[in-house]
């Protein structure tokens, strides 16, 4: 699986993705799916290689965001009712490679989005989400969830900030874990489907928790690093760019 170009470069940028999405609650799917599209990644490869980091990566981050307080568990859990069960026939759907593409570019421009803090406001006046819009919600992430091999993090955030059904750092602690419980059923799907996990994904597994780690200690804390954010929104749309164009 890293028989690829510029292998050391590919390395170096992961655990660096890691951290910063880490930091807000995020297991990094959406850019491990652009650096792998960047680096050539076959779409077999590609999901459950993603999933499989998310698991690692999103429970650190959802450890250190729940060890100081910030998660919120009924806002969690409408939104994961729909989504796992979802998120596990999403994984057993195999979509041809050049619709995979597409609608991963449409989803990379969430993850871009939310970078650019576009959807960062957060408010001091937040509401409870009703039943039937966490179930709704969180369906239709966990679904594209299961089927692109992402968590959904990056589409959740930015809707929980965006209605104020909650603040910046209960949607990422929230976030982490609804993107933990999507991944792992939806990795569980594309498995029973026949697809296996290369054992060089494991490799990555261990260099992305480096940056996990970091990402989700800091993060959970006040870090804020605005020029890496910058830089991964840029590195995210030239990977947008080559999905729509290939």
């Amino acid at each position: 699986m890293l028989q690829i170009e510029n292998t050391y470069l590919f390395l170096t940028i992961l655990p660096i993705v890691a951290f910063l999405y880490s930091s807000v609650g995020h297991g990094g799917a959406s850019g491990y799916l652009a650096l792998m599209a960047l680096f050539s990644f076959v779409p077999e490869t590609m999901k459950p290689t993603a999933l499989l980091l998310n698991l690692f990566v999103a429970g650190v981050s959802f450890y250190y965001y729940y060890k100081v307080g910030h998660f919120n568990k009924r806002l969690f859990l409408v939104f994961a009712l729909a989504s796992i069960p979802l998120a596990y026939l999403g994984g057993t759907i195999t979509i041809d490679a050049s619709v995979y593409k597409k609608i991963l570019a449409v989803l990379l421009i969430f993850a871009i989005l939310k970078m650019l803090n576009v959807f960062g406001k957060e408010s001091d006046n937040t509401t409870s989400v009703k039943i039937w819009q966490g179930l709704i919600t969180g369906g239709l992430i966990g679904f594209f969830s299961g089927l692109i091999g992402i968590g959904g993090g990056i589409i959740l955030t930015p809707l929980i900030l965006l209605f104020h059904w909650g603040n910046m750092k209960e949607a990422a602690a929230v976030s982490a874990l609804f993107i933990w419980v999507n991944s792992a059923a939806g990795l569980i799907g594309q498995l029973q489907t026949g697809i296996t996990i290369a054992p060089a994904a494991f490799l990555l597994v261990a260099i992305a928790l480096i940056g996990g780690i970091l990402g989700g200690f800091y993060g959970s804390k006040r870090f804020q690093n605005k020029g890496l954010r910058y830089i991964l929104a840029f590195v995210l749309l030239i990977a947008c760019a080559k999905l729509i164009l290939t």
